[in-house]
């Protein structure tokens, strides 16, 4: 840990999907220009009223792929102009950032690699491609609390015959989600209970995100991202699929790409991060899930969320 008088190395970290909830923003949005200009130029970019979708729902709505991945997109953004204008020096100071799946698109814009209104197009296509792949195909995500990889492989092993599994996020010690076909995601808990796990949890997604079932959702949003301005970022940016940094466009376009059937690898991330010298973290968006993980992988590292209110 760095001294009192030593100086800290921020990273900004930006939620994914699952930390959408009613009412995000609405405080923001009434208190700061900036977060309403954001909104308007949302809405015009999607044509639809988002604002009023975040503030007031109906929560079915909010939850739909199509629907919280622009939304979370937006409301991480709104989240960071109001650390600009209360913190604009710890803004100032972040020299580093990543997100979780969907959050890589708000940390590449943050990070000045992909202007707002393009990523926000391209964020509103990925949400569709990937509502479609999982309409095709009836499956889902599971989190598996308690087990190592070793033995989350072991269980998704003994239920080939029953359906395929893949783990999709490998979010810290003991918390893996995997995805799948929905038969052996129904006969997930059993297996996983016996090998030590203390709890299965399905998840509310539409499919099995993060898995070669989201083919060919892929192949459609590299097309999309083949037509997006990307630019080299002012600071690093932790890609989700391999923890490393991407400086040419083409490999952030590359690595955007394979996440949408490859493993979020969140811990190695952080890790990276550490490693690299990262030592004081802000979670900038809705939910408190990133400073959860963050407790989980390194008690010791802080890391303060800065709400959608």
């Amino acid at each position: 840990m760095s001294g009192p008088s030593e100086t800290k190395k921020v990273a900004f970290l930006f939620p994914g999907q699952g930390a959408q909830f009613v009412g995000m923003c609405k405080e923001l949005h009434a208190e700061l220009p900036a977060v309403r200009d954001l909104f308007d130029r949302a809405e015009a970019v999607l044509g639809f009223d988002l604002k009023t979708v975040c503030f007031e729902g109906p929560a079915e709505t909010l939850e739909a792929t199509d629907i919280s991945q622009p939304a979370i997109f937006v409301a991480s953004l709104a989240a960071l102009e109001s650390l600009k204008a209360t913190r604009p020096e710890l803004v100032e100071s972040a020299a580093g950032a990543a997100g979780l799946s969907l959050g890589e698109y708000t940390a590449l814009v943050f990070a000045g690699s992909i202007d707002f209104e393009t990523a926000l197009r391209v964020v509103r296509k990925r949400g569709q491609l990937m509502q479609a792949a999982a309409v095709a195909t009836p499956s889902g995500m599971s989190s598996i609390l308690g087990l190592d990889e070793a033995k989350v492989d072991a269980v998704i092993a003994s239920l080939a015959p029953i359906g395929r599994l893949w783990k999709a996020n490998m979010l810290g010690p003991g918390n893996i989600v995997v995805s799948g076909e929905k038969p052996a995601l129904a006969s997930l808990e059993a297996p996983a209970l016996e090998a030590g796990a203390m709890k299965v949890i399905p998840l509310a997604v539409a499919g099995a995100f993060h898995s070669p079932l989201m083919k060919p959702a892929d192949e459609r949003l590299a097309e999309v991202l083949a037509g997006a301005t990307i630019v080299p970022s002012r600071i690093p940016v932790y890609a989700n699929v391999d923890t490393t940094v991407h400086s040419d466009p083409d490999g952030i376009r590359q690595r955007l790409v394979d996440q949408v059937t490859g493993s979020v690898l969140w811990e190695g991330c952080v890790r990276k991060m550490m490693a690299d010298g990262f030592d004081s973290y802000y979670e900038i968006g809705p939910g408190r899930v990133l400073t959860g993980l963050m407790k989980r992988i390194d008690r010791k590292t802080p890391c303060e969320a800065i709400p959608a209110r």
